[in-house]
């Protein structure tokens, strides 16, 4: 949906949830020489100033990423930490770095970044921010390039789901999508977010996702004390790299 703009909720604690499990795939992604893509069909604008009017006006980042690094949850030489402290440092001190800019920060310069975005303002900013020489920008619909783009020149790599989810027919549109990229890239290990909401309208995509014989993590977080209609934070995992359960399985502690 176009109205969905993901400045109101940056930095908020599934923000939080989904960088960190995202940093160490890809930190474990890079261990190996080979070169990789990696792709968002939900991109955002890259960068978030969370002292914007938007972000401000619902405050999600005050109980999210900063009270985070206030907390010392991670210690400073922890890669998303380290970004989010050098960005503040070297640039602006209330910026947080969406899973573009993450990606961009962890990824070589052989690796392939592909980000899709349909929405034409946080296209606009994505744009301006990601320009860098590995990095293919769409302007389209972010289902519709995972399938036209896939199979990629670099068959090892990794591909990060989240869209909004305002529309409940969004978590079925996740697991057909999924399932049609398995058929065309079925090297690739594939990351989905999804809000835990009071209904439990993923329930079924996750069944989907995670049914077959293809390895699979899975990881929800329920949130204490917030005020949001999101009551957590869910990711499902398909094909992890191997020996990177141990570091997902504990990004529990951190919450």
């Amino acid at each position: 949906m176009l109205s969905y703009q993901h400045m109101y909720h940056a930095g908020n604690l599934a923000d939080i949830h989904k960088h960190v499990i995202l940093t160490e795939l890809l930190i474990r992604l890079t261990q190996k020489e080979k070169p990789l893509t990696y792709m968002e069909t939900h991109a955002g604008r890259g960068v978030y100033d969370l002292a914007c009017d938007e972000a401000l006006k619902t405050g999600e980042s005050v109980e999210g990423i900063e009270a985070f690094l206030k907390k010392g949850k991670l210690p400073d030489t922890h890669p998303y930490v380290a970004l989010i402290k050098r960005m503040r440092a070297e640039i602006c001190e209330t910026l947080y770095p969406g899973s573009p800019f993450i990606a961009e920060a962890l990824l070589r310069p052989t690796d392939d970044i592909v980000l899709m975005e349909l929405h034409p303002r946080e296209y606009k900013e994505l744009r301006r921010l990601m320009h860098y020489p590995n990095t293919h920008l769409h302007h389209r619909d972010g289902y519709e390039g995972l399938i036209a783009l896939t199979p990629p020149a670099h068959r090892r790599g990794l591909v990060l789901i989240d869209p909004s989810y305002e529309e409940k027919t969004e978590f079925d549109t996740v697991a057909k999508n999924v399932s049609a990229l398995q058929k065309r890239w079925p090297q690739a290990v594939v990351m989905v977010w999804y809000p835990l909401l009071e209904d439990a309208p993923h329930a079924d995509m996750v069944s989907r996702l995670t049914s077959g014989d293809i390895p699979f993590f899975k990881q929800e977080i329920v949130f204490k004390h917030t005020g949001l209609r999101m009551k957590g934070s869910g990711v499902v995992i398909l094909r992890p790299p191997y020996g990177v359960d141990d570091r997902l399985q504990s990004v529990f502690r951190l919450f």
